[in-house]
């Protein structure tokens, strides 16, 4: 029996590799212990649960981007949070811990190496965050979901990804996904999500195209973002048999990725392997603040002909017309871009990483 203490959070980006893992860690040692580490802030707080994790959390540490006030409190709110760390896995008996990257990983890596307790790190993006990048100069197992993620001594492995996701046939699944969210069985539809927090100029911009997308029989179902629907966001049936479906956040995205024919989103790397494992065309806006890690996580597809990007300042109501719009209509090249897709990244990155995971544990011993 090995206990296993998983740390990601924030956002699905951390949250849905450390769910995969955890499914795959079941699967393997279905006697083990698992847990997640998470804050009180994140997404972590509704879908860990939610997938029977149990869930401990630990104060947030927010790292700035530059020089400010708040910089100078990070030391302080840093032990504390990786006190709070090191008394979690204490209490869990973790023989190993498994960080996804986000604030909360820091502390619990920082906790692991007081206890000597192994560690095993995934980054998600092509350029890794801060957390993982430090944490990679003490252990050695380190993987990555891109290859070319400069972190030393990674191996790719791939993506972490659920088994409804992997294994998704999207047209066998098409007939049920839109009628769960009431869209035409005929016709086009165009999914647009800017990730679990929403994405403003996306949203936006759909918004001020969406009269004339459905004049062309284009449905669209749109993930708003949690905290991002307001009174005035109504689902519309169009007399042309189009309709607009929008919803504020998607627990089972494969049933989304079944009825659509295009996506327009942002290009965190869950949504760009995901999509890219599905044969799912898509259309990606990158986030332009960061570290620039959404821009370089598309670059493998794009290169494929799988994907478009369209830099954020020129997403425009007018752009989706000339360019998503005519995509969505155009079966052919969208058969070409998914058969580009398919192939470019792996299936089975959960279960490897939880081989790594359970391997590590047993190096303790």
């Amino acid at each position: 029996m090995t206990n296993v203490v998983l740390a990601g959070g924030g956002s699905a980006g951390h949250t849905s590799p450390l769910i995969a893992t955890a499914e795959a860690l079941r699967r393997l040692d279905p006697g083990g212990s698992l847990s997640a580490v998470g804050t009180a802030r994140g997404l972590e707080t509704t879908v860990v649960p939610a997938a029977g994790l149990e869930l401990d959390l630990v104060p947030p540490v927010p790292m700035p981007r530059r020089p400010t006030p708040d910089l100078l409190r990070v030391p302080t709110r840093l032990a504390g949070s990786v006190r709070a760390a090191t008394a979690i896995l204490r209490e869990r008996r973790a023989d190993v811990v498994v960080g996804f990257g986000g604030y909360v990983s820091m502390p619990v890596y920082l906790a692991a190496r007081r206890l000597r307790t192994p560690i095993v790190i995934h980054e998600q993006n092509v350029l890794p965050g801060l957390a993982n990048r430090v944490a990679s100069r003490f252990t050695s197992s380190v993987f990555t979901s891109f290859p070319g993620t400069a972190l030393p001594g990674a191996v790719h492995l791939g993506l972490p990804v659920r088994e409804a996701v992997s294994g998704l046939d999207r047209e066998a699944a098409r007939p049920a996904a839109r009628e769960a969210f009431g869209l035409p069985a005929g016709g086009r539809v165009l999914l647009v999500s800017g990730g679990s927090l929403g994405a403003r100029s996306i949203n936006t911009a759909v918004r001020d195209a969406l009269p004339q997308l459905l004049e062309q029989g284009v449905s669209v179902l749109h993930v708003l973002g949690r905290g991002n629907v307001a009174d005035d966001v109504v689902a519309v049936d169009h007399p042309g048999g189009a309709c607009y479906r929008p919803v504020a956040y998607v627990d089972a995205m494969e049933q989304a990725y079944a009825a659509a024919d295009l996506m327009l989103g942002r290009s965190g790397a869950g949504t760009v392997i995901e999509t890219a494992m599905v044969g799912l065309p898509g259309v990606f806006v990158p986030l332009p603040h960061g570290n620039g890690e959404q821009e370089r996580n598309a670059d493998a597809l794009r290169t494929a002909g799988a994907v478009r990007v369209v830099p954020d300042a020129e997403l425009s109501g007018s752009r989706v017309l000339s360019e998503i719009a005519p995509l969505v209509l155009d079966p052919a090249r969208l058969a070409e871009m998914s058969a580009r897709a398919r192939g470019l990244v792996p299936r089975d990155a959960a279960r490897r990483l939880a081989e790594q995971v359970l391997r590590a544990a047993g190096s303790r011993s």
